[in-house]
């Protein structure tokens, strides 16, 4: 009668639970490698997480895709080159809230404008009388222009206006 097999590892051609070489599987070293391995520091590098949404994400992987670099090489590349020019990065920080607060005021001056046509035209639909339809189109004219100044900031990198 054969007793149990005294050895170090997996008994009996198990896996192996303490990350030893698997049964059945080649090792790394075997293996082909493809390109050339990217020089790394002899020292480990802290790792960082950042959490994105689904539409940061895609801008994130667009700009990685159109300079040919990874997600996290396009990150680290870009946090690197805001952390050296700190002054140029608040000023556009700054002026990107300043962009969307307006925005933001906008979208709620558009919604009440819309809001306005749609009763007017109900009104008028109903064969009734509309008298401040003349302001509700103005009102509506001067948000979308509003829209419009945003938007050019936006575009333009500027800062400073109020919209």
């Amino acid at each position: 009668m054969a007793g149990p097999v005294r050895h170090q590892g997996a008994p009996d051609g198990k896996a192996a639970t303490e990350g030893g070489p698997q049964p059945g599987k080649a090792s790394r070293k075997g293996r082909a490698r493809k390109g050339k391995s990217r020089p790394r520091d002899k020292k480990q590098r802290p790792a960082h997480s950042v959490r994105l949404n689904e539409l940061e994400l895609a801008v994130v992987q667009s700009g990685a895709d159109h300079v040919g670099m990874s997600v996290a090489g396009f990150m680290a590349h870009s946090a690197l080159a805001a952390a050296r020019d700190q002054s140029r990065t608040a000023a556009a920080i700054a002026t990107e809230r300043d962009a969307l607060t307006a925005l933001f005021g906008v979208r709620r001056q558009l919604g009440w404008a819309g809001s306005n046509v749609n009763q007017i035209a109900k009104a008028l639909n109903s064969g009734a009388d509309a008298p401040h339809f003349a302001a509700a189109l103005a009102d509506l004219q001067r948000a979308a222009q509003a829209v419009q100044r945003a938007a050019d900031r936006v575009a333009n990198g500027q800062e400073g206006e109020a919209a």
